[in-house]
C-alpha cells in the first residue's frame, strides 16, 4: 500500500485504515454493496490516503491559526464520547486501557475540535441542497436506488481441511449426507446444527442472519439465492468443507421511491458539496506542503 510523509510527518497505515473505514461505512450507508466495495477497493484506498494527508494538513493549519475554543466546547466533545462508549464508567475504563489521563484525552479532543472549526470555516459558503437538487439527483440515479435482495438462512458445516486425506473427505461427506437425511425425514435443523456443525454459527442453530449477494463464498451464495424459501439444499461444497442450507426467508430487490431515499440523497449531496469545499481548501495547503510518497 502506498504511504506518504507530510512535511516530514509520516502518515501511518493506521491513519489510512481509519479513513478507509470511514469511507466504506459512509458509502455502504448510501447503498454501496460489499461487492462494490471490493471492486472499488483500490480507488477507496487511494482516496483514504488523500484524506489522511488532508487531515494532517488541516491539523497543522489549525495549530497555526488562533481558533477560539472554550472549555464548554471541549466539555461538549467529552460528553459525546462518553455517550458513544456507554457511560462514564466505560469512558474511564477506556482511558485506563489506553493508559492515558483525561487531561491528555481532552488535549487530543481539542486538536480535533480546532480542525472541525477550520472545516466549518472552509464550508461556510456551501448551501443546503434544495428540493429540486434532491429530485434531480434521484431521477439521474434512480436505477441505483433499489433495495438489495436478501436471504435468511441457517447452515450446517462439516469442515474439510486442505490437508485432509481422501478417506477423511469421504467420511465428512457421509456425515453431512446423514445429517441431511435426518433433517429431510423431519429432524430439527437447529438442533442438528448445535450438535454437529463445525461453524461457530452452530451454537445459534446455524443461523447466519440476513445477507445479500456477494457476502458469502460463491458456491454458498449461488445455492442460497437459487433455493426456494423453506427448502433444504443438497450438499454444497466450498473451500471450508461440506454444507447444507435451510432457507428460512427471502426479500426481493425492490425499487425505492424518492420519499424512501430523500434524506439519504440530501445527506449525500451535502456531503459531496462540503467535500469539494474542503478539497479546494486542502489543495491550497498541499501546494505549500512537502509531500513524499513511498510504495506502490
Amino acid at each position: 500500500m502506498k504511504t506518504a510523509k507530510v512535511n516530514g510527518f509520516e502518515i501511518t497505515k493506521e491513519a489510512v485504515g481509519f479513513e478507509l473505514d470511514r469511507l466504506v461505512r459512509f458509502y455502504m450507508s448510501h447503498g454501496m454493496s460489499m461487492e462494490e466495495v471490493r471492486n472499488n477497493l483500490p480507488r477507496l484506498q487511494e482516496k483514504a490516503l488523500d484524506q489522511a494527508i488532508g487531515a494532517r494538513l488541516l491539523l497543522e493549519r489549525s495549530t497555526q491559526l488562533d481558533i477560539a475554543l472554550s472549555g464548554d466546547d471541549i466539555d461538549a466533545e467529552v460528553v459525546k464520547v462518553v455517550e458513544q462508549v456507554g457511560g462514564e464508567e466505560n469512558f474511564k475504563k477506556a482511558l485506563a486501557a489506553q493508559n492515558i489521563t483525561e487531561e491528555v484525552f481532552r488535549k487530543e479532543l481539542e486538536k480535533g475540535a480546532r480542525v472541525n472549526k477550520l472545516v466549518e470555516q472552509a464550508c461556510s459558503s456551501v448551501e443546503e441542497p434544495s428540493e429540486q437538487d434532491v429530485a434531480d439527483f434521484y431521477e439521474a440515479h434512480k436505477a441505483e436506488y433499489v433495495t438489495e435482495a436478501k436471504v435468511l438462512c441457517q447452515h450446517i458445516l462439516v469442515k474439510v481441511e486442505p490437508s485432509s486425506t481422501s478417506d477423511e473427505k469421504s467420511a465428512a461427506f457421509e456425515k453431512i449426507c446423514a445429517i441431511r437425511e435426518r433433517i429431510v425425514a423431519g429432524g430439527n435443523f437447529a438442533e442438528e446444527a448445535k450438535v454437529h456443525s463445525d461453524c461457530p454459527s452452530g451454537r445459534e442453530g446455524g443461523s447466519l442472519g440476513w445477507f445479500g449477494r456477494g457476502m458469502m463464498v460463491p458456491e454458498f451464495d449461488k445455492a442460497a439465492f437459487e433455493m426456494k424459501k423453506g427448502d433444504v439444499s443438497g450438499v454444497v461444497t466450498t473451500q471450508f468443507g461440506y454444507h447444507i442450507i435451510y432457507k428460512a426467508d427471502e426479500q426481493p430487490s425492490v425499487a425505492q421511491t424518492l420519499v424512501d431515499v430523500h434524506d439519504q440523497i440530501k445527506d449525500l449531496i451535502r456531503h459531496e458539496a462540503r467535500g469539494k469545499a474542503v478539497d479546494a481548501f486542502v489543495a491550497e495547503l498541499r501546494e505549500k506542503a512537502e509531500i513524499e510518497f513511498t510504495g506502490e
